[in-house]
């Protein structure tokens, strides 16, 4: 691995014309780089990142052994606006602050992380979009949107929209939060604590698969018993802003690839769109971003495949760092996009 440091620096990109006719005054977008531009401006390698991450997040997918590599690659992760470190309802003041924040869909993010490669990066060509979940949904649009910019898409537990039980599945996790009374429709001065702490149980019972907690392989991950997975679970999510989380559920529920004006809900078109060389990779496990949804999306795609993660770890497997078996068939998968890329 590089000696090379994270640069963390904020785009700021003034108004923000949104997809739902509203605006975001003074958008900001945070990200994380590593490595340097080269001169033919073709060696960038975009991350998005995922639901409930940070760009740190992604981190994990860098290492001794891996392809995505500083010395060779200039590594960028754009974060989600409303994720708490772009601009977000808890990090926005004034008229837009809190419960008040806009509503922002993929395209909005897509196209604000396209204003940040072409204004700070030159217009580099995109090497390589990868990414887990949300952010893998993201690299899908990147690919549909800008397929002469884009040299190679990898989508690990995701799909190119949020398919109906999908939908449902999110439903549920928003209604254990904002069934507190603390939470007030979003208007709370103090964190609705036992709504957080429900969204997390709620959430981590659909996060792995019915055999990851048969064959206790919570044991793998760290975790002394289940109580102990459901503990760590609400730290992490008491750590968040709730009108964070919602809004960036809100974009997630949202999501569809063709739901801009360039396909217009056209939705075979957009997926015709991603002709270069892509690879989805559902786990077997997982609850909402099933295997099933990403193998139909994929057929849509001519430049496409299909890897499934075969895992008991459920949409987990997928992220970064997370399952070793796993992540190693992810950064290999990777490699060989990047390899067939440079032939």
């Amino acid at each position: 691995m590089s000696e090379k440091q994270w640069i963390i620096e904020d785009f700021e990109a003034g108004d923000l014309a949104l997809s739902s006719g509203e605006t975001l005054f003074s958008a900001r977008l945070h990200y994380h780089q590593i490595g340097e531009l080269n001169a033919p401006k073709d060696n960038l390698i975009l991350l998005p990142t995922y639901y409930g991450g940070a760009a740190a997040g992604n981190h994990p997918w860098f290492g001794a052994d891996s392809p995505l590599d500083p010395d060779q690659y200039c590594i960028v992760i754009p974060s989600l606006l409303g994720a708490g470190e772009s601009s977000s309802p808890a990090n926005t003041f004034g008229a837009q602050a809190g419960h008040r924040f806009p509503r922002v869909s993929l395209f909005d993010n897509v196209q604000l992380q396209k204003r940040l490669v072409d204004e700070v990066f030159g217009g580099a060509r995109l090497a390589l979009v990868m990414g887990w979940s949300m952010g893998g949904m993201q690299a899908l649009q990147w690919g549909s949107l800008f397929p002469d910019r884009v040299g190679a898409v990898l989508a690990t537990c995701c799909t190119a929209r949020c398919h109906p039980h999908n939908r449902v599945f999110l439903e549920g996790v928003k209604a254990a939060l904002t069934c507190d009374r603390d939470f007030q429709n979003g208007h709370y001065r103090t964190p609705p604590v036992r709504g957080l702490r429900a969204f997390a149980r709620v959430y981590a019972g659909w996060a792995y698969s019915q055999a990851f907690f048969r064959h206790e392989q919570w044991r793998e991950a760290g975790f002394e018993s289940i109580e102990h997975l459901l503990q760590c679970w609400e730290q992490d999510h008491l750590s968040q802003d709730a009108n964070n989380l919602l809004t960036v559920l809100d974009t997630w529920q949202r999501g569809n690839i063709a739901d801009n004006p360039v396909f217009t809900g056209d939705y075979a078109a957009a997926l015709s769109a991603i002709t270069m060389p892509a690879c989805l990779m559902p786990s077997t496990t997982d609850l909402y971003f099933t295997a099933e949804d990403a193998a139909t999306d994929a057929r849509g795609m001519p430049g496409a495949s299909v890897r499934p993660l075969t895992s008991d770890w459920g949409h987990i497997a997928g992220g970064p760092g997370r399952e070793a078996a796993s992540d190693h068939q992810i950064l290999s998968m990777a490699e060989a996009l990047l390899a067939r890329r440079e032939r």
